[in-house]
């Protein structure tokens, strides 16, 4: 059997057999090497220039020894190291700082996209590449053929839990019934502890530099089990889990919300704003292909991309920290939490300031996260203690802490190019009554 073995920097040897070597050539697996990980993360941390298609091989290692280290089938095990190559395979340029824009005039989250591209309901390249790819057969069918259903691996990619439970999947064990539905293989690849965070939280601080990233990938793996349908850790596995989540917190404060590399993308949203883009074929592009289309386009668009590339960033023109917020505050920013909302609170503050709309980004993280101090969502580890399943929490103070930490120290963030930031302040402290 071919086989090829990659050597990266936090996995070691990764090795691409069978069907995931032809994988991993797919055209639609190689825009991702044009994708940033962290988007405009690297205006600040210089070494974060690694790419979308890496993260997406160690999601398939991790997956292939997450289902070795259970047992799990063959079959099983395919499918699981196939949704973890495929999960990012439409990611939009600069990954997720163009999520919010590109599902509001898409229609679709990246994880639905991928769905259709596999199944060959979504074109997989632009026209230029007609000559290249036209005729190559839709994902599915090189799934298929290698008798890993195509199906099951769509659902993993965009299901966080298992879609759906039938009466023929129900099952006892010990004297407790349960629905078999299959959702530790979900768990694999949306999960307290799944493949994809403990690969990105080890690979992004690793290139930032940071030193939060420290995950003991292997203790966790060690000590996973499935119990009732479920993935959880041995009670020996509490202080790893301890530790990812410790990591996942500190990254989401330091780099995911740092307020600069919010800004970055605040700045991005607003070229393709300001441009007439269609943004239903983004999926195809890379980083590049957008700067270049921005830049093709003129006016603001081009303005605002040539000021970002050359890193003359927005300022920041008001901030209201999470600590200085009264509970009133917050539900008053809630309001503005959606996409929508927030580009005609942008549209107040600019004519107040006297200046266009593209001269003012409003970042707000979302309502549930303003309204609730419950963090990132993903404090629920499952713990087998003896013969009896229980929350982390319930077991460790440092997790039940999490719970309480606030993932972000700002509540809404207000920036501008430099000349208008005085205007766009005032203008945003009067109407936020800040």
């Amino acid at each position: 059997m071919d086989f090829k073995t990659v050597q990266d920097p936090l996995h070691g040897s990764i090795v691409l057999d069978g069907v995931f070597l032809g994988l991993a050539d797919r055209h639609e697996m190689q825009r991702l090497r044009s994708i940033k990980q962290l988007g405009m993360g690297s205006l600040v941390f210089p070494g974060a220039n690694h790419t979308r298609f890496e993260h997406s091989l160690g999601v398939y290692h991790l997956s292939g020894r997450m289902a070795s280290s259970l047992e799990l089938s063959k079959e099983e095990s395919d499918a699981v190291r196939a949704a973890g190559m495929l999960h990012d395979i439409c990611h939009m340029p600069y990954s997720h700082t163009l999520s919010e824009i590109g599902e509001m005039r898409f229609g679709l989250d990246h994880m639905q996209a991928a769905r259709m591209l596999i199944e060959g309901r979504l074109r997989t390249y632009s026209e230029k590449d007609e000559e290249l790819f036209g005729a190559e057969v839709p994902i599915a069918e090189m799934l298929g053929a290698a008798g890993i259903s195509p199906r099951k691996v769509c659902d993993l990619i965009a299901y966080p839990e298992s879609p759906a439970m039938c009466l023929e999947a129900f099952s006892q064990e010990n004297g407790q019934s349960y629905f078999t539905s299959g959702d530790y293989l979900h768990q694999i690849i949306h999960g307290p502890v799944d493949s994809d965070q403990m690969d990105y939280l080890v690979r992004d601080a690793h290139y930032t530099g940071v030193t939060h990233g420290a995950v003991d990938t292997d203790r966790i793996i060690s000590m996973m089990r499935v119990f009732n349908d479920r993935i959880v850790l041995n009670r020996g596995g509490v202080t790893a889990a301890e530790g990812l989540m410790v990591s996942r917190s500190l990254m989401y404060t330091s780099v995911y919300y740092h307020e600069t590399v919010r800004i970055a993308g605040a700045m991005l949203n607003k070229a393709v704003e300001a441009s007439d883009l269609d943004l239903r074929d983004m999926y195809l592009m890379t980083d590049s292909d957008l700067i270049s289309s921005l830049e093709v386009h003129g006016g603001s668009a081009r303005s605002i991309v040539r000021n970002l590339m050359n890193r003359r960033l927005y300022k920041k023109a008001m901030v209201g920290y999470v600590a200085d917020l009264s509970p009133d505050q917050s539900r008053d920013l809630a309001q503005y939490a959606s996409y929508e909302d927030r580009k005609m609170l942008e549209q107040e503050i600019a004519d107040l300031a006297g200046t266009d709309i593209s001269d003012v980004a409003v970042d707000i993280p979302s309502e549930s996260a303003l309204l609730s101090k419950i963090s990132i969502g993903k404090t629920d580890v499952s713990i087998l203690d003896g013969n009896r399943v229980r929350s982390i929490t319930k077991l460790s103070t440092i997790a039940k802490a999490l719970q309480s930490r606030d993932t972000f120290r700002w509540a809404v963030l207000v920036s501008s190019p430099k000349d208008k930031r005085d205007a766009v302040g005032h203008a945003a402290k009067k109407i936020l009554g800040m």
